[in-house]
């Protein structure tokens, strides 16, 4: 249980001068293995003016950086690497717009097809979701636990569990053999703030 991992998504909307001390708060509440900043609704200006403030808080933590959807400004941001949907572009569009050395993850749903795909085109990982209900994305696709297991006997390449995870329902995907939790409301609307809340998960795979 001990592998499974922390992927902390950024809230859809935030002033980034604010949430610099969550995020600080958050990392420092244990082992965060990257951030991703997923501002759908944001400009170009504002989603490099927020990198530009988080990115340092989280390389100063040696955790990873990643931008949702946009691998130009990933790369332009000097960022760690960029997460794709299946709207956005192919993984290997991606990679060769990132480059070689940066990390590229791939949404993949519910699909096991849409998995090997992306595993064929070099994906660092893969995301399955969502596993629970979330606010987070209006439009989701229910994806079943035994995808995790499936994953994990078959590739190398690591998997990400995400979609309304919380420190309460997070056991059975570790079990199943999640690599990663990417967790945003489970993290940042946790009662007793985001940094017991990464204390929790880390408590989850540590026990």
């Amino acid at each position: 249980m001990a592998d499974t991992q922390l992927y902390l998504i950024t809230p859809p909307a935030f002033a980034p001068d604010e949430f610099a001390g969550q995020l600080a708060a958050a990392l420092d509440g244990g082992p965060v293995a990257s951030v991703q900043l997923r501002l759908k609704e944001a400009s170009d200006a504002d989603i490099i003016a927020a990198a530009r403030i988080l990115m340092p808080i989280c390389h100063g933590r040696d955790v990873a950086f990643i931008l949702n959807d946009r691998a130009d400004l990933a790369r332009d941001v000097g960022a760690d690497g960029v997460h794709v949907g299946q709207d956005d572009m192919t993984c290997a569009e991606a990679r060769n717009i990132v480059g070689d050395d940066a990390i590229v993850g791939v949404t993949c749903h519910n699909s096991r097809h849409l998995s090997m795909i992306a595993a064929e085109q070099g994906a660092d990982y893969v995301a399955f979701g969502a596993f629970f209900p979330t606010r987070t994305k209006t439009e989701t696709t229910a994806a079943d636990i035994s995808l995790l297991s499936w994953w994990a006997e078959l590739f190398e390449a690591p998997c990400v569990a995400i979609g309304g995870i919380t420190v309460d329902n997070a056991r059975p995907l570790i079990g199943a053999g999640a690599d990663f939790l990417a967790v945003c409301e489970g993290i940042w609307n946790h009662a007793e703030g985001p940094k017991a809340a990464v204390q929790q998960f880390n408590g989850l795979f540590n026990g």
